[in-house]
């Protein structure tokens, strides 16, 4: 309730002070009105002052606004009376005969000088500011979003702060640019100063003439003093704006507010608060000036700087400790053991040797293209990749580099950064010559080539990359492999959670009456272990709605979501191919993996012979082994009652191979068998 009245207290200041530009109002009320103009103007002031960045006052370009239509609306209340009553009340009357001293002519250059001050110094220095802040920053945005994401492969940030990072960024460019246009009312404003001044001098002696019967020269001087209190009333505080905005966007950053920084930046060096006082001194002693009005300033600027360097002294002796001392407690205190109980999900770890690597200072782009890996499984996968704990290890080899899922070794490989890795194109060229080695991500033969055999290598149709592409490759597979160990239920929460934005209806309908997060993730990790894309998150959900009714099993509901996903899994192995060749299982082998099945309360699984593996496996081998020589992928498929379990059958021994099932097969797609895996 307290909010709601807040903003409707807001709406009708708006509205009145549209009504205060129609309305006359009665001088008592112009007093109240003209006080608190100034007093709002001093506060907004001081608040900018005591900012520790822009962000902190975002509020200031809509603020600005209003600040400069309350000041207009006074203006155009003020001048009504004025002109019609010849009086403007006594704040008006009191700026006119005291400030000024009743004189119009001195009154008249005060208001012409603060006009100036106003519009020429630091309306004008604010607007240029205004406009180069929002220029810089907004060309900035992309290196400080490519920095963003560095920290966070990095493992310097997590997600959150990244995420809040790049919204800091963008309230920036929002501020820069609104401040940049908010500007350009305050230097209307001062130009719209000068010309009320004018109109109310003009006006108000020909009116006080005619209308109220006044001498040339009485009312020359009534009218210009009440013009000239008015211009000042309103003037005051438009420079106390114009100052606070010049503050606000000339703000740099900074841990504190305007007072700490100038008390501390200006104070920092106290040995020159002594040339000061020396100078000062000088022109005492020296000069006509006088040792009467100088030695004071002196005296005081020398006693500053004693002061400043005792208290500088003091706060070093206390601030040395054993730095020993100050790591010991930190290993004896419980945290020290609790961070060490953290594992990264993802870790690349390498030799001193490939520093380079990941030094931005020599050229090294492995954080870029770690950024530019994580996108890349996002669309294909169609999950978050963790964050890349990227570290160097003096326990490896020089040019050795290894990759961590969860804290255990699952990959390695060496490079020679200074050499290209040549892959045959199956024909070895004797020409080309060099390091023999394996490529890391698919295990085929390869040679390390230097500058000068690199150009013969690609003439001679070897494929040649450069060691950070290698290791890029290599991070990829590895990390789309182990997809489905990467997605765990905190994972899956946040894909559901990012759902329910766009799909509300379907995820209440799921979670947690049908399903729990834990049987999703099992659903979404077994698909991943298929290297299937899990993006299309709507229909699978589609389908465990309507399927979860009847099992719990993910096995189950695993193999529904992939039936559903048949047009992707068609896209996917069958593409842009005429026919889609493809090993099948005879009835036999069908027949019996069917019927060796076991059946229990946590569900189905497999269970067959070590002589009927045997003989499978064998058969299955010479079929993948006639298929490759004719240059074909392996793909087998089956009948959708057992490809579940003939995948169960095969991931040990063969895991890339993929299984399918003919409802997993758009009905438009040629599908052409060149082999039959068959027993006996």
């Amino acid at each position: 309730m307290s909010i709601q009245l807040r903003d409707f207290s807001v709406l009708i200041a708006v509205i009145m002070i549209v009504i205060m530009m129609v309305i006359p109002l009665p001088p008592a009320m112009l007093d109240f009105l003209l006080i608190m103009n100034i007093s709002l103007s001093l506060m907004i002031l001081l608040v900018a002052m005591n900012t520790k960045e822009p962000l902190q006052f975002s509020i200031f370009p809509s603020l600005l606004l209003l600040t400069t239509l309350f000041r207009l609306s006074l203006n155009v209340s003020t001048t009504r009376s004025i002109l019609s009553t010849g009086n403007g009340g006594e704040v008006i009357n009191s700026f006119g005969q005291f400030v000024v001293g009743g004189n119009p002519v001195v009154g008249f250059i005060v208001f012409l000088i603060l006009v100036i001050i106003q519009f020429i110094v630091i309306t004008k220095g604010s607007e240029r500011v205004a406009e180069v802040a929002a220029r810089f920053t907004l060309d900035a945005m992309p290196g400080k979003q490519m920095s963003i994401d560095a920290d966070l492969n990095a493992g310097l940030i997590n997600e959150h702060e990244a995420r809040e990072r790049r919204r800091q960024i963008e309230r920036e460019a929002d501020f820069y640019g609104a401040m940049d246009g908010a500007s350009k009312f305050v230097k209307g404003d001062a130009i719209a100063g000068i010309v009320i001044l004018l109109i109310n001098v003009l006006g108000g002696f020909i009116i006080g003439m005619v209308m109220f019967d006044y001498g040339f020269s009485e009312s020359a001087k009534k009218f210009t003093l009440l013009s000239v209190g008015d211009g000042l009333v309103s003037q005051i505080p438009a420079l106390l704006i114009s100052t606070a905005t010049g503050i606000l966007v000339t703000r740099a950053a900074s841990d504190g507010n305007l007072g700490q920084d100038i008390s501390k930046q200006i104070l920092a060096y106290p040995k020159m608060l002594f040339v000061v006082a020396g100078t000062v001194a000088f022109l005492g002693l020296f000069t006509p000036i006088g040792m009467i009005r100088t030695f004071p300033i002196a005296i005081l600027f020398a006693a500053g700087g004693y002061y400043l360097l005792q208290n500088m002294k003091r706060d070093q002796e206390q601030q040395i400790e054993p730095s020993e001392d100050v790591e010991v407690e930190q290993v004896r205190s419980p945290e020290s053991v609790i961070n060490l109980l953290h594992i990264d999900p993802i870790e690349f770890e390498f030799g001193y040797g490939l520093i380079p690597l990941a030094d931005t200072n020599q050229g090294g782009d492995l954080l870029d293209r770690v950024v530019m890996i994580r996108r890349q499984i996002a669309l294909e996968l169609g999950m978050v990749v963790p964050v890349v704990r990227i570290r160097d290890n003096i326990q490896l080899k020089p040019n050795e580099y290894i990759i961590k899922i969860k804290g255990n070794k699952v990959a390695n490989g060496e490079l020679l950064l200074d050499h290209y890795l040549a892959m045959s194109p199956g024909i070895d060229d004797e020409s080309v010559v060099g390091i023999p080695t394996v490529e890391p991500a698919f295990g085929m033969p390869a040679l390390w080539v230097n500058d000068e055999m690199k150009e013969r290598a690609e003439m001679a149709g070897y494929t040649v990359v450069d060691p950070p592409s290698v290791v890029a490759t290599h991070l990829t597979e590895i990390i789309k492999k182990h997809a489905h160990e990467l997605l765990g239920r905190q994972e899956t929460k946040s894909l559901v959670d990012r759902l329910k934005e766009h799909a509300p209806a379907l995820v209440d309908e799921i979670v947690p009456n049908l399903l729990s997060i834990g049987e999703i993730q099992k659903v979404l990790a077994k698909l991943l272990k298929e290297k299937i894309s899990i993006r299309n998150l709507v229909t699978i959900f589609e389908t465990l709605a309507d399927y979860s009714r009847f099992t719990k099993d993910t096995d189950i509901l695993t193999e529904y979501v992939r039936q559903s996903l048949s047009r992707q899994i068609t896209q996917m192995y069958y593409g842009d191919k005429g026919v889609l060749k493809v090993i099948t299982i005879g009835p036999g082998v069908e027949k019996k993996i069917s019927e060796s099945v076991q059946q229990t309360e946590q569900g189905s699984y497999l269970a067959v012979d070590p002589e009927f593996s045997h003989q499978f496996f064998q058969a299955l081998d010479q079929q993948i082994q006639r298929v490759t020589q004719m240059g074909e992928s392996a793909i087998l498929l089956c009948s959708p009652a057992i490809r579940m379990y003939l995948r169960q059958l095969t991931e040990r021994i063969i895991p890339d191979v993929p299984v399918l099932s003919y409802n997993e097969l758009e009905s438009d797609v040629e599908v052409q068998s060149v082999g039959v895996v068959n027993l006996g």
